[in-house]
């Protein structure tokens, strides 16, 4: 039995037809028996899908041959064989729901006016070089950061991606505009279009990950700059970078240490919370207070 694999992967490149594209990918997915989430937009294409390691490769390939998506960088971890609950393919205005889809410049080589992209190794370097003058800023929803975040990381006050113009415009993080910025989050598709939203309000020197989270943790496991479980938006919901792994969350109930992330038992809902598996024996504890209910599962992929 061929062993199951989930890729992460983006590629910023102008989409003529949005629309041909999703039936396309849906067609592909179908066609090698994958599930996921995908989005598509005039920027590009941004997904997470799992299945068969032969066929997730084949799907990749294929993917690639789309005019502009040839460099598109795909982040391989083990899956289960049962990570997503169907396949979703949609065309949006925005590869990340920011509601600014007029923040990025795109073209064939990628987002023309965000930050500029550092290997985990050259993030180490940075810092070596100018110490504690050296900002990470979180990239994610904010109970992401809850188990896993930046050694003294700014960690931005946002439910979903929508919030993050409002922070940024709020002039809370106006201090750190002459500061190295490092952004950061999963797979690096969401710091394509924050940095270019800091750099647009006058941050002057941002940075983002290449590979995002995923990258730095492959190259350093735990002995890095990195702390804690990383949330992934799929049936996992948490994985380790190693057996290390510092746990940094606390439990929402009793405030033991945990790292497990739960969905709201109302499936209408998108609220997740941090539980430990002791508190979730109680039903009571799976289903929050209503405050999130009218929120909707926004999709994100990493």
């Amino acid at each position: 039995m061929t062993l199951p694999k989930i890729i992460l992967y983006y590629a910023f490149a102008p989409v003529a037809d949005p629309q041909a594209v999703v039936l396309w990918q849906r067609a592909l997915c179908a066609q090698h028996g994958l599930k996921g989430r995908i989005i598509v937009s005039k920027h590009g294409i941004n997904g997470t899908v799992g299945g068969p390691m032969g066929e997730v490769k084949k799907y990749a390939r294929a993917t690639k041959q789309y005019p502009g998506f040839g460099a598109m960088d795909v982040k391989w971890s083990e899956g289960t064989g049962d990570d997503f609950p169907r396949l979703s393919v949609k065309a949006r205005p925005e590869l990340v729901a920011f509601s600014s889809p007029d923040e990025i410049v795109v073209g064939e080589t990628g987002v023309l006016n965000g930050g500029q992209h550092l290997t985990p190794r050259q993030v180490n370097d940075l810092v070596a070089e100018r110490g504690d003058d050296v900002v990470f800023f979180d990239g994610r929803n904010t109970f992401e950061a809850r188990i896993g975040k930046f050694k003294n990381a700014v960690v931005p006050d946002v439910r979903t991606t929508h919030d993050f113009i409002t922070e940024l415009d709020s002039g809370k993080y106006d201090h750190l505009k002459s500061k190295p910025i490092v952004t950061y989050c999963t797979g690096g598709v969401r710091c394509e279009i924050l940095s270019a939203a800091m750099l647009n309000r006058g941050f002057s020197e941002v940075y983002q990950i290449e590979g995002g989270i995923v990258r730095y943790g492959e190259a350093y496991r735990d002995k890095g700059l990195w702390e804690g479980s990383l949330h992934v938006f799929d049936e996992r919901m948490t994985v380790n970078f190693s057996a290390d792994a510092a746990v940094v969350g606390q439990c929402d109930v009793c405030g033991s240490a945990t790292s497990t992330v739960v969905n709201c038992a109302n499936l209408d809902c998108r609220h997740r919370a941090v539980i430990c598996a002791s508190c979730q024996d109680n039903p009571a504890n799976l289903e929050c207070d209503g405050r999130h209910a009218d929120q909707k599962p926004t999709g994100e992929v990493g």
